[in-house]
Order: C-alpha cells, then structure tokens, then sequence
C-alpha cells in the first residue's frame, strides 16, 4: 500500500470499517478513474469490505496479494492468473451452489493483459482455505495432485461475489512462501524485496487501467 500511494497522487474519497478504519483512495492512472485500499486477510473478511465497495458502485474489482506455491520449483515471486479456486473456505458457498471448484470466468482476460504487458506469469488453478494452520499433509497432497499450484484465502470467496453480483472480479497473486509434505519455507513472507513491491504495485495500476 505505501508503494502504490508513493507511485500516484491520490487522496481519500471515503471510508470503509473492518476492525479499523479503511481509506479508499482516488486517484487517475493512464488515463482512467481509479480507486483502491488495503483489503483485509481472510475469505469473509475481504467479501466484507467487497460488498461495501459494489453497494458504492464498483463494477470492475482486482485483487491482488500473496499466495504459497505448492511446488519448490515455483520461485518466489513469481504471478500467477487463477483460473478455478478450490472452495476450501466457507464464504462461498453462502453466494453459490456447493461445488469443489468455482472457475474464475476473468482469468483469460487478465492473462492477455499480462501478457500484452510482457509480464511473464503462470495459469493454473488454486486452493482457497480459511484454515491456515489445518493446511494438513493429506490436504496438501490431495490439493497438489489435483493440479492446485498455490495456496491463499480469498479467492474463491471474492469470486463467489463476482457471480452472485454479476460484477467483474480479477486477481493475480505473487508466491511468498512454499508449502512442501516435509517442510515450510517462509521465503520473502513478511519480508517481501522492495523491488518486487514495487514492480508489483506497478503492475496492479497498470492492469487495473486496462481492465
């Protein structure tokens, strides 16, 4: 957040309250009207704050944040476009009918937008959980062998609200840390390179200007 208001003038249009007070910003990028706060962590959480923002008249949302790769072979730092989340949360299923997998129907759009920027970055599906510390070996396994190649907690639930609202949901996340069955490795979690910050709050008003 301190990277992107650096990088824009903006100034605050309103407020919204998730255990504290949340600003949203307004600002002009490329040429387009934009808005944008700090979201909150968790499923439940960010639809939240979500339905406060399309009840304001959003009608275009992109979300954008950390995950953890299931693969070592997956750098840190690396974008990844969800194109299904697994519903491992329980958001979801309060907007939609129960299903293992809600299919993320912007993630083609998002990639050509990558894409257009020559921003290199991987499609592939997700795991959504709202169990942090149950993200067991089984579920690991289990998730992985499905074709999941990260692991974060929102986006199935953001984009249940998509649906339901008949809204334009987009996210991208970034791999901090790596899940493995033998071992976590933190890797830039909480200590994310300035470079990266940076590169990646670029990134996020460039594709929000496009979307």
């Amino acid at each position: 957040m301190n990277a992107m208001l650096d990088m824009v003038n903006c100034s605050v249009m309103t407020t919204l309250t998730g255990g504290r007070i949340i600003p949203i910003y307004r600002t002009e990028y490329n040429g387009r009207k934009l808005a944008f706060y700090h979201s909150l962590l968790g499923g439940a959480a960010a639809v939240g704050l979500l339905e406060e923002m399309i009840a304001k008249g959003a009608k275009k949302i992109l979300f954008f944040g950390s995950c953890g790769a299931l693969n070592e072979q997956i750098a840190a730092g690396r974008y990844i476009v969800p194109t299904a989340a697994y519903r491992d949360e329980g958001t979801s299923y309060h907007y939609l009918p129960a299903s293992d997998y809600i299919e993320i129907e912007t993630a083609d759009r998002l990639s050509k937008l990558f894409d257009e920027l020559n921003i290199p970055h991987i499609k592939a599906k997700i795991w959504t959980t709202d169990a942090v510390y149950r993200e067991t070996k089984n579920n690991f396994s289990a998730r992985k062998n499905d074709g999941c190649i990260a692991v974060d907690m929102e986006c199935a639930s953001v984009m249940a609200v998509g649906k339901f609202r008949k809204v334009e949901v987009y996210q991208f996340v970034y791999t901090a840390d790596c899940l493995s069955e033998d071992k976590w490795d933190t890797r830039i979690l909480g200590k994310m390179p300035e470079d990266l910050t940076q590169r990646t709050a670029k990134i996020a008003f460039e594709l929000a200007s496009r979307v």
